[in-house]
């Protein structure tokens, strides 16, 4: 998404624990702004209207308005969404989760990374990153955070609270557009934030190697007859976008970033801290930003945290 808007969470620390959580979510209606255009207009729009991983964003806008239309979709550039979610992956452990663990970030090497990731030898300079420099790092993290992992290697998935992988399922969306179910689709709600920790180095592994191997982007859609829902996997999770086209005109218009879906109420957030002891209130203040940052929203966040 785009840096509009703020998240605010409220809660307070009480008898070890943080409490009565509160995410109060504001964003902008920027989607209005596509009412009445035509379909491409909103593709060249929407990148520019949706910073953060602009391109999964303009990519889904195309292939929801394509369907919706009963046209076929133009082919993604599947290297370069490989490598936004490398880039959106990469910015959160070499800079945001080393900081928020006390340790040092860096910053260095991701820069040289990013300086870099446009060229021919991406997925070269890719690879080395992963060996010389997000390993050593990983495990740091992963003790800060009361994990372990073989040396040198990402955690393996099976643990009992492992993330179950993000699934596309633009039917259902479809079906609650059309009002065909009455409930919006959920989200699994995560259990640990190294869960989520080691969810991220599993999507790095992944993109990495579906960039060795020249695999295609996924991208899922449903739709037809003037309604169009697509949606494909963003480092945050599931991004889905839901169009309806009247005339040859955007009618509506609808974006369900992993943000919204994360941050509608407080129960992601309280999944990740019923289970965690703290000690202090400026612990339980760190604690919570580790939970938000595990979370990552895609747009500022305050904490207003207090000491009951």
């Amino acid at each position: 998404m785009n840096s509009a808007g703020l998240l605010t969470v409220h809660g307070r620390w009480a008898n070890g624990a943080v409490r009565d959580l509160v995410a109060d979510l504001e964003r902008p209606s920027v989607t209005r702004l596509f009412i009445g255009q035509l379909p491409e207009a909103v593709v060249k729009m929407v990148p520019y209207m949706f910073t953060l991983c602009a391109h999964a964003q303009r990519a889904v806008a195309q292939a929801a308005l394509a369907v919706a239309q009963g046209e076929a979709s133009r082919p993604a550039n599947s290297a370069e969404l490989w490598v936004e979610v490398l880039h959106e992956n990469l910015w959160r452990l070499l800079l945001d989760w080393p900081l928020a663990l006390g340790l040092m970030p860096e910053k260095d090497a991701f820069i040289t990374w990013r300086n870099g990731r446009h060229g021919e030898d991406c997925l070269t300079i890719t690879q080395c990153l992963l060996a010389d420099t997000l390993r050593p790092l990983t495990e740091k993290c992963l003790e800060k955070l009361g994990h372990r992992s073989p040396r040198h290697e990402f955690p393996a998935d099976g643990r009992d609270d492992a993330l179950p992988p993000a699934k596309l399922a633009p039917e259902e969306w479809l079906a609650y557009l059309q009002a065909e179910t009455a409930a919006m689709p959920a989200i699994a709600l995560p259990v640990s934030i190294g869960a989520l920790y080691r969810a991220r180095l599993a999507e790095i592994e992944a993109a990495t190697q579906a960039l060795a191997e020249g695999r295609p982007f996924p991208i899922a859609v449903a739709g037809g007859d003037g309604r169009g829902v697509a949606q494909t996997l963003t480092a945050r999770g599931v991004l889905t976008h839901a169009v309806q086209v009247v005339d040859g005109k955007v009618a509506n218009y609808r974006v369900q970033a992993p943000t919204d879906a994360y941050f509608a109420d407080a129960r992601a957030l309280s999944s990740l801290l019923e289970n965690c002891s703290i000690a202090s209130p400026d612990q339980a203040k760190q604690v919570l930003n580790q939970a938000i940052l595990a979370l990552d929203p895609c747009l500022p966040y305050e904490v207003e945290l207090q000491d009951a």
